[in-house]
């Protein structure tokens, strides 16, 4: 048997009262006893409906009527000696608040994925994604290797991470982004940061980007400020993370942000502003770098030096608050606040050359796809003096003589251009008045005139008149307004008389003149007016001093060139320099007749202002109308150097060429030539030399063509007698040499000359080739040059009359009668008895006597004669030495 016992049993216990049970909901339905059962789990009242303590747990019957007298309990109160237990109200509340938060974050991550979708889809698909290419960068170097500039739309080449010093990233990331190396592109925590910021204050605070993001959107998307574009942003920048290392990410980011003053990324902005490498940056400069970052027009040192002070001093607190640098070390690096100027470098007159480089590269090598490196040939030390004196002469001198600007050229008697300033301040004007304007160069374009009168035959000694004259409605008039009656050739260009120049442009013609300057080295367009030769057609200052390079060189025409070599990055000769050139320009003896004028130029005419001890020099002024400009060009045996002084907006001055353009010349070539030996400037002959001469056609004055090669015919003559020479080709060198006809052997005696086989004219002698045969035709014969002149079959030289000390000498005109017991021409000289002009034999060359006619003396016609004297006024006659007096009493010298 078995024995339950229950908790009633216990002794002392009570019996436990049971309830009745209650009805059955449906009408004769069984009701089930509740023997056991225990009070169920606590349920609210206001959920049950049902009493406390009610048995079963169940729900009352709904058709049971209370018993009289009883009342049914009001549903929602409480019907109990009991005390309710209360519901906790803040537990609801936050129980909800997690709940409706819950939906919230739901829905909003269900909008950031739609919106994310929908921008995202608008990219190009991620398998074509790829790091855009850096823009090209053209480094230029001096010929020591120095740095001149960077050029190219960055400024400054790429710099590696591990290239740096470790503050220089370090900076970056304590400024820019101190959880760089944690987050994964995009970082929540600082976008948190920003959002409770900008509610606290009510606006957008500052920005949340990462330096992720920032590469981002600098490599591929617009600086747009649209939740488009922010997107976009995020969505490159996860995937950056995800496919390069941060390293990476970071050396894209410093290589191309932007840090004001048209520097591009940390090497230009090294440079802009230091004038140092990236990879040698101190660290309060590279503070100071990263701190111009927000604001870079605003913030960098040489637009606002206090902001860009103070934003280093927050750069270096904050590398110190990351553990980057030590309290110390921060401190020793800030610039003290109280200082008002940043020390950065400034642009100097290298930067004109940087430019000039830059705006031929193109040219040299076509379109630059990768960086370069350009090696120049400006000598750095030249470079600084030339800059420096033009300074100082402008600093010193321009208020006072009314002018604000220079410019300078100097290079080798080759063209390999030394030095070149554009103007006294890059910082304040890129405009280059070396290269790119143009002025006009007034009387230093004279001695192109007097080439060409020397190329038809005049000498230095040939006399004219300098008195005024109308030529058409043209009357050129002499700066001092005074003038020297008969004066020679020498004496015209030293002291720059406008009638002489005038009269010989006239007589060679213009386009004779112009023939000349361009095939000496102007290249800009000129027009054939006779006022050419006083210097009003406009050039730049380097092709003119270019020009005067053969009157330094010996006669062989230069291309003026500042690049000798280009290389890529890896080593690569893209353009390295040759010594092609026009060849020879100017014959001999008519160099040495220019550099006699150009000499007595600076010993006695305009430009005795200049001087260099120990060295002999040429060279020629030039003031034009008003003194708007004023030049001196001027050259050794070892350079040649151009001076221009005058305003940008062309007013007048009160310069000349002779004072301040002649002091810096001399000044800046003392300096150029300290330690040189002195060396005489090239004479003018042939001798010793075997030329390459073009075979004339004699009737016609053309090159003769070689029907095989198709090019102009040349014969090797002996420079010094005009006599044709035996050649042959040295099979060791191919180089052709002169033959000894006695021997059959190499004639040491003569060397050759290939200069003179580009000359134009080419050197005419006395003895011709026939086209039709090849061999020498008679000496006998009339022959005449590329111009039509007679040829003088002894000298090889255009005919002119030799007349007797006193009276000069003027080429000849052709139509002169041919003397038939000398063969040569006879003078036009007018007969004392009746006044009429008539032809008489020439004296001989021995002769010292003047002309006589039935033993009177003539006066030989000079076919150099200038229009009659204005005003009646008579020219005055001098020989050398006095005229040379005159012209000392008429222009003060």
């Amino acid at each position: 048997m078995d024995f339950r016992i229950s908790a009633d049993d216990r002794v002392g216990a009570q019996p436990k009262r049971t309830a009745k049970p209650q009805a059955q909901t449906k009408k004769g339905a069984r009701v089930e006893p509740s023997l056991g059962q225990s009070v169920g789990s606590f349920v609210d009242d206001e959920r049950s409906g049902g009493p406390i303590g009610g048995g079963g747990g169940g729900k009352p019957p709904s058709n049971k009527k209370p018993p009289r007298g009883e009342k049914q309990p009001r549903r929602g109160k409480a019907e109990t000696a009991k005390p309710k237990k209360r519901r906790s109200r803040s537990g609801g509340f936050l129980m909800g608040l997690l709940w409706w938060g819950f939906v919230a974050c739901l829905w909003g991550g269900l909008a950031v994925i739609a919106v994310v979708v929908y921008y995202g889809a608008q990219l190009p698909s991620s398998t074509s994604w790829a790091i855009p290419d850096r823009p090209p960068n053209i480094r230029i170097l001096a010929a020591d290797g120095s740095l001149i500039s960077n050029r190219g739309q960055t400024g400054g080449e790429a710099v590696t991470f591990r290239e740096l010093p470790a503050y220089v990233p370090a900076a970056f990331i304590a400024s820019e982004d101190r959880r760089f190396m944690t987050h994964f592109g995009v970082d929540p925590i600082g976008l948190l940061s920003v959002a409770i910021e900008s509610i606290e204050a009510r606006g957008v605070t500052r920005g949340a980007s990462t330096l992720t993001q920032q590469v981002a959107k600098n490599l591929f998307l617009t600086p747009d400020q649209t939740l488009g574009r922010k997107v976009q942003e995020a969505i490159l920048a996860v995937w950056l993370e995800q496919n390069y290392t941060k390293e990476e990410i970071l050396e894209l980011y410093m290589n191309r942000v932007y840090f004001g003053a048209g520097a591009t990324g940390i090497e230009a902005a090294a440079q802009t502003y230091f004038g140092v490498s990236a990879r040698n940056l101190s660290l309060g400069q590279a503070a100071m770098l990263v701190g111009i970052l927000p604001a870079p027009s605003a913030y960098n040192p040489k637009a606002n030096p206090q902001r860009a002070i103070e934003r280093q001093r927050i750069v270096l607190n904050l590398m110190a608050q990351e553990g980057y640098i030590t309290r110390e070390e921060a401190d020793a690096a800030q610039i003290d606040s109280s200082q008002e100027t940043v020390r950065t470098v400034v642009a100097g007159s290298e930067s004109y050359v940087a430019d000039w480089v830059e705006s031929l590269m193109t040219s040299y090598i076509g379109d630059i796809k990768d960086d370069v490196v350009v090696q120049t040939t400006i000598d750095w030390k030249m470079q600084k003096d030339a800059e420096f004196i033009v300074k100082e002469a402008v600093a010193n001198e321009g208020k006072k003589r009314g002018f604000s600007q220079g410019a300078l050229v100097s290079m080798d008697v080759d063209g390999t251009v030394r030095a070149m300033v554009g103007g006294v301040d890059y910082q304040a004007s890129q405009y280059n008045r070396a290269v790119t304007a143009k002025r006009q160069p007034g009387s230093t374009f004279k001695p192109f005139v007097y080439m060409a009168a020397m190329e038809k035959g005049y000498t230095p000694d040939t006399l004219a008149e300098d008195a005024q004259f109308e030529y058409n409605g043209w009357s050129p008039r002499n700066a001092s307004g005074k003038y020297a009656g008969t004066v020679t050739l020498r004496q015209g260009l030293a002291y720059s008389l406008n009638t002489i120049a005038g009269r010989l442009a006239i007589d060679v013609t213009p386009e004779k003149v112009i023939e000349v300057a361009t095939r000496m080295g102007i290249s800009s367009p000129m027009t054939p007016v006779p006022s050419i030769a006083l210097g009003t057609q406009e050039v730049n200052l380097l092709e003119l001093t270019s020009a005067y390079a053969p009157f330094a060189n010996g006669g062989m025409g230069v291309i003026p060139n500042v690049i000798t070599k280009i290389t890529g990055k890896d080593g690569t000769v893209l353009y390295e320099a040759s010594d092609a050139g026009p060849g020879r320009v100017v014959d001999p003896n008519v160099l040495g007749e220019m550099n006699d004028m150009l000499e007595t130029a600076v010993e006695v005419g305009t430009g005795r202002g200049a001087n260099l001890g120990g060295w002999e020099f040429g060279g020629k002024t030039g003031t034009s109308q008003n003194a708007r400009d004023a030049l001196f060009v001027g050259y050794t045996s070892a350079m040649v150097t151009g001076v221009w002084l005058g305003n940008d907006n062309d007013t007048k001055t009160t310069l000349s060429g002779g004072n301040v353009p002649a002091q810096i010349w001399s000044e800046y070539m003392t300096k150029a030539h300290a330690g040189r030996s002195p060396q005489a400037i090239p004479g003018g002959s042939y001798q010793g030399q075997m030329v390459a001469q073009q075979v004339i056609d004699p009737a016609t004055g053309q090159p003769v063509i070689d029907p095989t090669t198709g090019q102009p015919q040349v014969q090797y003559v002996d420079g010094g007698t005009g006599q044709p020479v035996q050649t042959m080709t040295d099979p060791a060198t191919g180089q052709v040499v002169a033959i000894d006809p006695a021997t059959g052997q190499p004639n040491p005696a003569l060397t050759l000359n290939d200069g003179a086989a580009t000359m134009n004219p080419p050197i005419q002698t006395g003895t011709m080739t026939d086209p039709a045969t090849g061999l020498p035709v008679e000496a006998t014969q009339p022959q005449y040059d590329a111009q039509g002149n007679q040829i003088d079959p002894v000298t090889g030289l255009p005919l002119q009359t030799t007349q007797p000390n006193g009276f000069g000498a003027a080429p000849v005109d052709n139509s002169a009668p041919i003397d038939p017991q000398t063969g040569l021409p006879m003078v036009l000289v007018v007969d004392p008895a009746t006044g009429q002009q008539v032809w008489v034999p020439s004296a001989p060359a021995a002769n010292n006597q003047p002309q006589q006619i039935q033993g009177q003396q003539v006066q030989p016609v000079d076919q150099f004669a200038p229009p009659a004297p204005v005003g009646g006024q008579e020219p005055a006659y001098q020989n050398e030495r006095s005229q040379r007096t005159l012209m000392d009493l008429l222009f003060g010298n």
